[in-house]
């Protein structure tokens, strides 16, 4: 259904029964946000309460949750795994101040809000909310009820993506599938793990990235990067990578235009253990192996998709290399307290500029870019490296090898002990000691140059992701990216940074771990 208004979209449906309202609360508690306001319409009886209860199982995980009707007390408040959340049933609100008086306005800022009876608490509502209308019809049966989820504002767009969703999961057969909201990343792309009959998948739920802002040239930081814009490029990736004999997943069901996928899942095994993480030496040698024979043989750059459809592999080029380090500049640096005058920027890229002539020299290959522990699964039932399976390869370039080594290897979260990262350096170089024209002295100056490049660059990302998304958690890596950083500046070609940044650049605050 097109929108109703440039600030609105609905979609309706009928309710059949129980499940169908379970079902229906699973689609809109997967995609809320701490913040978000829903609200619940409908007569008495209307089945308010039972989608109440139906959405905060769901979030809590839990079946036989106790969930409480808050008719007397008018707030109930829960600390659900991914939000704390506020169901509100407002029928006996003596008046809109009373509203005031339990904190109402306060608690809405930060949980997600499920409100019975809104209409009780005018003036108290926000323009950005959902609605979700329930209307009996005696003659569909006791059961039966007509739906309509309406987005207002700022939700808008998200209702429209919870109707996509939905279709997309009944037309390729997932409509009855459970879904459980998965830890997201630090990108917009969010996953669902799906089971079916006992059989488990991965939703890929991500949308066409929008242009931000022009920061360059009158481009977007996302063009001069190269980040993938939608989801073409990762199945491209993960179709080249399953051909060349490496464990990407499988796909099952795909719309490139919604940006919905439908994965095979590789599982939960990891190449850490413990909390907090630590390195599984063996794994990370595997995951070492595999990288030495996906750079033994040149990649191509155009890779099939599907029938007239190809996908171009972007080349990691100096503008892009420069727009990465230039987050330190941009974030962390003001994060530290540090204004990033334009005179020092400018001196900063000029430098980095001539160190990085090195890296665009080098032969290219496919380079996954986010080659570290999150996005490695440990699959023991395969053989060699296909044991290695892999995620998250939709920003892949055509650059020096060298850089997805330093992405394992000085893994941003998670210590891996500079013994640790020595002796994988060397069990890579072996693995390619043997190839014509594999110049060991030259790739360790590589791998240090790009060790540092990738360390600038995620000290930036860090520091943003938690003054601009609101996502702090993200400060206690900065310590042990600083570390890596200076080991990598210790390489002697890397001399004229190394004296820069000790004059310019800083510190983290330990105090962030």
């Amino acid at each position: 259904m097109p929108p109703s208004s440039p600030a609105a979209y609905s979609f309706s449906l009928a309710l059949h029964d129980e499940q169908a309202t379970r079902r229906l609360a699973a689609d809109i508690a997967n995609l809320v946000e701490p913040g978000d306001v829903i609200t619940l319409l409908g007569d008495l009886g209307a089945g308010k309460s039972a989608f109440a209860r139906a959405f905060i199982r769901h979030v809590a995980g839990d079946d036989d949750a106790e969930v409480p009707s808050p008719t007397f007390t008018l707030m109930q408040s829960y600390e659900l795994p991914r939000f704390a959340l506020v169901h509100a049933d407002l029928y006996r609100l003596s008046g809109p101040d009373e509203l005031t008086e339990l904190g109402f306005d306060d608690e809405a800022a930060s949980k997600v809000m499920l409100i019975e009876w809104p209409e009780r608490a005018r003036g108290h509502l926000p323009e950005d909310r959902i609605n979700v209308a329930l209307m009996l019809d005696a003659s569909q049966g006791d059961t039966f009820r007509h739906c309509k989820v309406t987005g207002l504002g700022k939700l808008a767009a998200r209702v429209e993506r919870i109707a996509a969703v939905r279709r997309f999961l009944d037309d390729k057969g997932f409509a009855n599938a459970t879904r459980t909201r998965m830890q997201g990343d630090a990108s917009s792309r969010m996953y669902e793990r799906l089971t079916r009959e006992g059989e488990s998948f991965i939703l890929m739920n991500s949308p066409r990235r929008p242009d931000g802002p022009p920061v360059e040239d009158g481009k977007p930081y996302s063009a001069i990067a190269h980040l993938a814009e939608d989801v073409t490029p990762f199945i491209a990736m993960a179709r080249a990578l399953s051909e060349a004999g490496f464990s990407a997943p499988a796909i099952i069901a795909a719309d490139r235009a919604a940006g919905l996928l439908i994965l095979e899942d590789l599982g939960l095994e990891t190449v850490v253990e413990g909390e907090p993480p630590t390195p599984i030496a063996e794994r990370y040698g595997i995951a070492t192996d595999l990288l030495a024979a996906l750079h033994r043989k040149p990649k191509p750059n155009d890779l099939p998709v599907e029938p007239g459809v190809s996908h171009r592999v972007p080349r990691f080029d100096m503008n892009a290399m420069l727009i990465e380090v230039s987050l330190l500049f941009d974030w962390y640096l003001p994060h530290r307290g540090v204004a990033a005058d334009s005179g020092r920027r400018a001196e900063y890229r000029v430098l980095w500029r001539g160190m990085l002539q090195p890296a665009l020299d080098a032969p290219t290959t496919w380079v996954l870019r986010d080659y570290h522990s999150p996005n490695l699964i440990w699959l023991p039932q395969r053989d060699g490296i296909r044991r290695i399976g892999l995620l998250d390869f939709q920003d892949a370039v055509m650059g020096p090898a060298a850089y997805d080594v330093a992405s394992l290897l000085q893994d941003a979260r998670v210590d891996v002990p500079e013994d640790l990262e020595v002796q994988l350096l060397i069990r890579y170089l072996r693995g390619r000691e043997d190839e014509p024209g594999f110049e060991r002295e030259r790739f360790i100056h590589l791998y240090a140059l790009m060790a540092a490049q990738r360390a600038s660059k995620i000290l930036g990302i860090f520091a943003r992701l938690d003054k601009r998304d609101g996502k702090p958690q993200y400060l206690r890596h900065l310590p042990r990216v600083w570390t890596y950083l200076q080991r990598a500046l210790a390489h002697p070609a890397l001399a004229p940074l190394a004296d820069w940044y000790g004059a310019n650049i800083p510190a983290p605050d330990m105090t962030d771990t």
